[in-house]
């Protein structure tokens, strides 16, 4: 007999979620049978056509909400916004490399707003949702990069540990209750941004598509492939059944072997 996943009646809200792994995070949900509330800091017909074909594909209610999650403002609003809260997944991020020296003091500030303090202001709004209903998930898109470093990442890398130990302060305030909070730490995920860089950098270093992807994205990830957007999608929902009721304070790496290294 199969193990199936039934999340029917749940909510979840997905920060970040209009495209990449936030996406597959949400089909991943809403094809468990939960609720969704999509969001990313634009709002064009795009984004609500996203929600509505969400909506007409699994059967479930889908819906997409504004919000930029560098303002603490609206972050804590879209929670209060979504009107409910079961499932809480930060996954709202960015990017930004140069060395210490050189990392301007906006873009510092950006990602750790972002990446960092966005998951604070949502899941201080979202946990008396929980304890209300009580039942709940908190699950942060952390990163490899929440575990180890790379040199010219200085802000992301702090953030993403940051996200860590949140995840670890969370699950202890709720050990208690039927709410827990982990961190999924992903290495590279082949999401459209990544895709779109796969040409450029063939051509810069002169190499096949193939020898881009081994020799230069995927150097340390130890498999040389990959992670989809459907795995993080497929661990996400995991995490919300009842076979991960005592999963809580921990990190489950889905990066190749990366931090195996």
């Amino acid at each position: 007999m199969a193990y199936t996943i039934d999340l029917a009646g749940k909510t979840a809200v997905i920060t970040g979620s209009n495209s990449g792994i936030g996406l597959g995070v949400a089909w991943a949900l809403a094809r468990a049978g939960a609720d969704i509330v999509l969001n990313s800091f634009t709002d064009t017909p795009d984004d609500h056509a996203i929600a509505q074909k969400i909506s007409d594909e699994t059967g479930v209610k889908a819906r997409y909400i504004q919000a930029d999650m560098s303002k603490a403002d609206q972050c804590r609003k879209l929670i209060e916004d979504a009107g409910v809260c079961d499932i809480l997944v930060n996954n709202a991020g960015i990017q930004h490399v140069a060395p210490i020296p050189e990392f301007s003091t906006e873009k510092w500030d950006a990602i750790i707003a972002i990446n960092m303090s966005s998951a604070f202001h949502t899941t201080a709004v979202a946990l008396p949702m929980m304890r209300k209903a009580g039942w709940g998930r908190v699950i942060n898109i952390a990163s490899a990069h929440g575990l180890t470093a790379s040199p010219f990442k200085s802000a992301y890398v702090t953030a993403k540990h940051g996200v860590v130990g949140l995840t670890k302060v969370t699950a202890l305030e709720t050990a208690k209750e039927d709410i827990t909070c982990n961190a999924i730490c992903p290495g590279y995920v082949l999401t459209p941004i990544v895709e779109k860089q796969i040409p450029d950098t063939m051509k810069e270093y002169d190499m096949t598509r193939e020898e881009v992807m081994e020799n230069v994205l995927l150097t340390r990830q130890p498999s040389k492939e990959f992670a989809t957007v459907e795995q993080i999608g497929e661990t996400t929902t995991f995490l919300c059944a009842s076979a991960a009721a005592q999963i809580t304070g921990t990190t489950i790496s889905v990066d190749g072997g990366w931090t195996a290294l």
